[in-house]
């Protein structure tokens, strides 16, 4: 009775099941792993103590920036140069933006500073100046941010003095010298002038050490590739049964094995041809 399953019709079907079932459930798994991985990194985040806790260490020490060292105290002195205001910065619930600066240091290279965020328009601001001389400084330790980073405008057609992320590879294209690939923010901002007391900008964690909403997204990946291997075999053992049943139907007399006859039944009769009678005869 399944013999059909050898049909090439039938060769076709099989094929694309067996190898969907392996790639669902491997895609399905490698979700799931995903999963199990940024688990496994916020387990271990909370049970390492506050980065910004530890002692501060010279920022070549901490770099490049990873997920043990973002957040450390780093240690640079160097002089200010270019200042840039980064808009559309939320604090505790209200619009803003950073103060940012570039801290030229002896190596020739320049650390981006984040002194402090001031609410309202970085359109038209005044900001506090940035100390002169050479300064020592002390801030929590950044990775460059990227388009998907909080806070981000990767849009661009921002006015001149403003930047929308705080990453290397944009602040190279604004100053004349070399950008450390990493930024500091101040834990305790510097008091300001006319243009007010900044408020000093936590740092963030690192990316991918939380249970964040790609977390769960991966969570559910995991579910829709393990269900939609599900539904092949489902389908598969469907359209088996139904083919087995057709069969079985026309072995058994109730259905004719008639090659013009369709799923629907018989094919209807053509209305240009001529009535016959019982012998077949035509009836003109």
């Amino acid at each position: 009775m399944y013999r059909f399953l050898l049909t090439p019709r039938w060769w076709g079907i099989n094929l694309f099941v067996v190898l969907a079932i392996p790639f669902c459930v491997f895609m399905g798994t490698w979700q799931l792993g995903r999963f199990e991985d940024r688990v496994q990194s916020h387990e271990q985040a909370e049970k390492q103590p506050d980065p910004g806790t530890r002692a501060a260490k010279p920022l070549d020490e901490l770099l490049p920036v990873d997920k043990v060292t973002s957040g450390r105290p780093a240690v640079a002195t160097g002089t200010y140069a270019d200042q840039f205001l980064v808009p559309g910065r939320k604090l505790d619930d209200r619009q803003g933006f950073y103060v940012l600066n570039m801290l030229r240091t002896d190596s020739g290279k320049a650390l981006p500073v984040v002194r402090g965020w001031l609410p309202g328009s970085a359109t038209g601001a005044r900001v506090p100046a940035a100390p002169e001389g050479e300064v020592t400084v002390t801030g929590d330790l950044q990775a460059s941010e990227n388009s998907r980073s909080d806070g981000v405008n990767a849009r661009g057609g921002l006015p001149g003095g403003q930047v929308g992320m705080i990453s290397a590879a944009t602040l190279v294209n604004l100053v004349p010298y070399d950008v450390y690939d990493a930024w500091v923010t101040l834990p305790e901002a510097e008091a300001g002038g006319t243009g007010g007391a900044m408020k000093p900008v936590p740092a963030a964690a690192p990316e991918g050490s939380g249970l964040d909403l790609k977390a769960f997204q991966n969570l559910g990946y995991t579910g829709e590739w393990f269900v939609f291997a599900g539904f092949v075999l489902f389908m598969w053992f469907r359209l088996v049964r139904r083919e087995a049943e057709a069969l079985r139907d026309i072995e058994l007399g109730l259905v004719p094995e008639d090659p013009a006859a369709g799923p629907e039944g018989p094919a209807p009769e053509d209305p240009a041809a001529p009535d016959r009678d019982v012998a077949g005869t035509p009836v003109r």
